[in-house]
């Protein structure tokens, strides 16, 4: 008997399509076919292809976009069940996950092909791909090969689970797409639909972007220049539309605050003089580590309240889910005003 061939193999009935016509040579052992069989059968004119190392298709002709994807994160699975490492906090091991029934363990689609699963249509279709990008673990000893491009990351995001494939989520994909471009219209037009198209914020791209090291590509900057200016004009339009809606009373928008002969306090977006009430879209929401932006944000909001002006924060993620939510907070705000002692004068200009 060969080696390669198990006692009980398992049938292949159970498997969904595209995992029946495609599996590795650890799977095909699995199901009762030894290493020397899987070969003669990918000779020339034979009945089956070799996709990727270790990885076939039991058929012939072009693979799919599935079969491609479907081959591509089982290219990154283990070839050996080995000794199950110890995960870290909140991780799972790729053997971990693929006893759990997961068969791709910890590994997900990225970049532009994850785009495309998402329905971008700044990016090419799946089949017109050269490649496909797998976001694996840093640690995991593979190589770039055939279509599969790997991207290493010390610590991986939450996949999304599209068409019953893990995918990056679309900060995450839109970063390590432009990691690849150098046309700036072509980055723009990726962060672009990725905001307008309501698949995230602005400030999640730009963290991502950020991680990436990408801001210093001057081609990358101007493009989230621009992003974060339409990015704010729509939260802007948002806002509007809340104070109308939610029949708020109409504030003063976009202006700067100062002290009489004194300094500039800085700008806000909305202010309700009556009540003394501020309001400001956190349009770029600054990093962790970024020190220097968030003790600007602290002082002027700190200075302000000293002055007796209630400042009320917002996100362009908030006012685009919640609304009512937002607008209770501001009439809140606007309330409360009858119970604080009266603020400082302040000088308001256009801005």
């Amino acid at each position: 008997m060969n080696p390669d061939t198990p006692l009980s193999p398992r049938p292949l009935h159970h498997l969904s399509d595209v995992r029946h016509r495609v599996l590795t040579s650890r799977q095909l052992r699995e199901h009762g076919v030894p290493g020397a069989a899987v070969t003669e059968r990918c000779r020339p004119g034979g009945p089956w292809q070799q996709l990727l190392p270790g990885v076939f298709l039991l058929r012939t002709g072009p693979a799919t976009s599935e079969e491609r994807l479907h081959a591509a994160l089982l290219y990154t699975v283990p070839r050996t069940q080995g000794p199950p490492a110890q995960p870290g906090p909140g991780t799972a091991t790729a053997a971990a996950r693929a006893a759990a029934g997961d068969p791709y363990g910890e590994a997900m689609i990225t970049g532009p092909a994850a785009l495309a699963l998402h329905r971008f249509t700044s990016v090419p279709p799946l089949l017109s791909l050269d490649r496909i990008d797998v976001l694996v673990p840093r640690t995991r000893r593979l190589r770039t090969t055939g279509f599969v491009r790997l991207v290493r990351a010390p610590a991986l995001p939450q996949a999304r689970r599209l068409t019953g494939i893990p995918v990056a989520p679309v900060p995450r994909a839109v970063a390590d797409t432009v990691a690849q471009l150098t046309d700036a219209a072509a980055v723009r037009r990726v962060l672009t639909e990725a905001v307008r198209g309501g698949h995230c914020e602005a400030a999640a791209v730009v963290r991502e972007l950020t991680r990436a090291r990408l801001l210093g590509r001057e081609h990358v900057t101007e493009a989230v220049d621009a992003l974060l200016t339409e990015s704010r004009a729509v939260a802007e339009g948002r806002l509007y539309d809340l104070v109308r809606e939610h029949r708020l009373p109409a504030p003063l928008w976009n202006v700067d605050l100062r002290l009489p002969g004194g300094p500039h306090l800085g700008r806000v977006d909305a202010f309700w003089p009556e009540h003394s009430v501020a309001l400001e879209i956190d349009s770029r929401a600054p990093q962790e580590d970024d020190e220097a932006l968030w003790s600007e944000q602290y002082r002027k909001r700190e200075h302000l309240e000293r002055l007796g002006i209630t400042v009320v924060h917002v996100t362009p993620k908030k006012l685009r889910d919640t609304p009512e939510q937002q607008a209770a907070v501001v009439r809140t705000a606007l309330m409360a005003s009858a119970d604080r002692d009266p603020a400082a004068y302040l000088v308001v200009l256009p801005r």
